[in-house]
């Protein structure tokens, strides 16, 4: 295979997997010898099983800007301090896909980051617009605007259908996180 374009790859809906999905991809991609930057945006400071991996998989970076939860189960954080850290994110973010490292660029839960109006919908549209040519970008996270809908190459939306949250059981670490 050949093929130098870069593709936009949008993981949304309202089902749980949109982050196991991109993960999965990370891990595809470093099986390749891609070198793999994923931002994770909106997570707290929960220990997830996908961090404690990558330290023993080559080429792949992750990193987290997130204050948890946003506006919801408790949250007392100001929204402008997780504005703060989102936009953080996003110039980190930003800086690696423009630095020439990587091959793959994962912006895990941004959908949901510019929903909650913590990142700029029209800075993303940009960045995608202006990024190199040969680079992959995974962007997840639930309500994906229909303009990053329409700038995608390749849109999986994930429906739930059923999930024990539904019955009041919390997250369970190893699926869940």
């Amino acid at each position: 295979m050949n093929n130098k374009k870069g593709f936009i790859i949008v993981y949304t809906g309202n089902g749980k997997g949109k982050t196991s999905a991109a993960i999965g991809s990370a891990v595809r991609a470093a099986g390749h010898n891609f070198k793999v930057f994923i931002m994770q945006f909106i997570k707290g400071n929960w220990i997830y099983g996908e961090e404690k991996i990558f330290k023993s998989i080559s080429g792949i970076e992750i990193k987290r800007k997130g204050l948890g939860f946003v506006g919801i189960f408790g949250d007392e954080i100001p929204k402008e301090k997780h504005k703060k850290i989102a936009e953080e994110g996003f110039r980190e973010a930003k800086d690696a896909i423009f630095s020439g490292n990587y091959d793959l660029v994962v912006l895990d839960e941004i959908n949901v980051a510019i929903d909650l109006g913590l990142i700029n919908l029209e800075d993303v549209l940009k960045l995608i617009e202006e990024k190199p040519e040969n680079l992959h970008i995974i962007l997840t996270g639930r309500k994906a605007p229909v303009e990053i809908v329409k700038k995608a190459d390749i849109v999986s939306e994930i429906v739930d259908i059923k999930h024990p949250y539904e019955k009041g059981i919390e997250a369970v670490k190893g699926i869940d996180f």
